[in-house]
């Protein structure tokens, strides 16, 4: 006899409350934008969106997006005490909201992050669409569509003829199967910026291949973020 299931059999993931789309979501798109910087901010402007925008203090979303900047998972109790570990390591940090953007999705964050060790610096847009799920819809205004849940590489590349299928060719010959890839470009000929989803982790070896290659001009991998 098959089992009954019923709402109550949904999981969502390990967090810290209250909501998975204002708490676990928005540590997940703080988790990729500081793996997209390369390291952990030392200055940071957060912007909340339409309902992020009235709602982020009563649910916790901006203790939650300083955790996640801080490297604290979803489930992380550190996350409570956000803003006093954040003074702690040195992060500063500014909070504006949006209350009327009606074209983009309810739940929208922008985070533009600033590391002065190293001078790196990016803006990542992101939208929690719940349960913890996440798409990272631009980085430093290319337009992208990637969910970190899965294996993901970002490359800034020479708008050159045959580059996609080579980058693709490459990734074959490491048995990585490609599960979506977008490519955008500021103009014919100009720097191009790909965003590649992958079923399974790429080696090393490739990274630095790809790395090494005078036409990429940047790598990013980010493993996928639990």
């Amino acid at each position: 006899m098959a089992e009954k299931s019923s709402i109550f059999d949904m999981i969502g993931p390990v967090m810290i409350g209250p909501s998975s789309s204002h708490t676990a979501g928005v540590v997940r798109i703080a988790s990729a934008a500081i793996r997209i910087l390369g390291s952990l901010p030392t200055h940071v402007t957060v912007t909340f969106y339409n309902s992020f925008a009235r709602t982020y203090e009563g649910h916790g979303s901006d203790r939650a997006i300083i955790g996640g900047l801080l490297g604290y998972a979803t489930d992380d109790v550190r996350i409570r005490d956000a803003f006093d570990h954040a003074k702690e390591a040195g992060l500063q940090y500014t909070f504006q909201s949006v209350g009327n953007a009606s074209t983009m999705h309810p739940n929208t964050i922008k985070l533009q992050l600033r590391d002065e060790r190293t001078g790196h610096q990016v803006e990542v847009i992101g939208q929690s669409r719940g349960g913890g799920v996440i798409r990272i819809v631009e980085v430093d205004g290319f337009p992208a569509d990637f969910s970190a849940a899965l294996h993901t590489l970002i490359l800034d590349a020479d708008d050159r003829t045959g580059s996609i299928a080579f980058i693709a060719s490459v990734i074959a010959h490491d048995e990585c199967n490609i599960a979506t890839m977008s490519v955008s470009r500021k103009g014919r000929n100009d720097r191009a910026r790909h965003f590649i989803e992958m079923d399974s982790d790429l080696k090393p070896i490739t990274l630095e291949y790809l790395r090494q290659l005078r036409w990429i001009h940047r790598v990013i991998y980010i493993p996928n973020i639990a």
